[in-house]
């Protein structure tokens, strides 16, 4: 029985090898990735520090609230836990009144009143 792979087999497990290191390298451009080389796995409120273990709970806030400025200094990011950024985003609304996904869910003001004809269906029963 010979253990060696036919060439076929390395091929595949070649373009396996670089799919995965392209992947990588695409998700490294990511701001998040980028943050998290740039700072110290710490929320910038709490100071709750973070390992491996639990970093998908470290989470990239955009200082000035917008998502699309990503600077490659990191000069508007902040890592923050997920508590602290839910806190921080709460603060922005009540601050603002306005909360970043509001323009989305702007829906048409009611026209119709349900009890404009009540009176006159309460006289009806009498």
């Amino acid at each position: 029985m010979s253990t060696a792979k036919s060439p076929q087999g390395n091929d595949k497990l070649d373009r396996i090898v670089a799919d995965a290191r392209r992947n990588a390298e695409q998700r490294d451009k990511g701001y998040r990735e980028r943050a998290l080389k740039m700072y110290p796995w710490i929320c910038g409120r709490c100071a709750r520090e973070f390992t491996r273990a639990n970093l998908q709970e470290l989470t990239v806030h955009h200082r000035n609230h917008d998502h699309d400025y990503n600077p490659a200094d990191g000069s508007n990011w902040e890592l923050l836990c997920v508590y602290c950024h839910d806190n921080e985003h709460s603060r922005y609304v009540d601050h603002t009144g306005v909360s970043a996904s509001a323009a989305e869910d702007k829906q048409a003001a009611a026209t119709g009143n349900p009890f404009a004809n009540l009176k006159a269906l309460l006289k009806r029963d009498d």
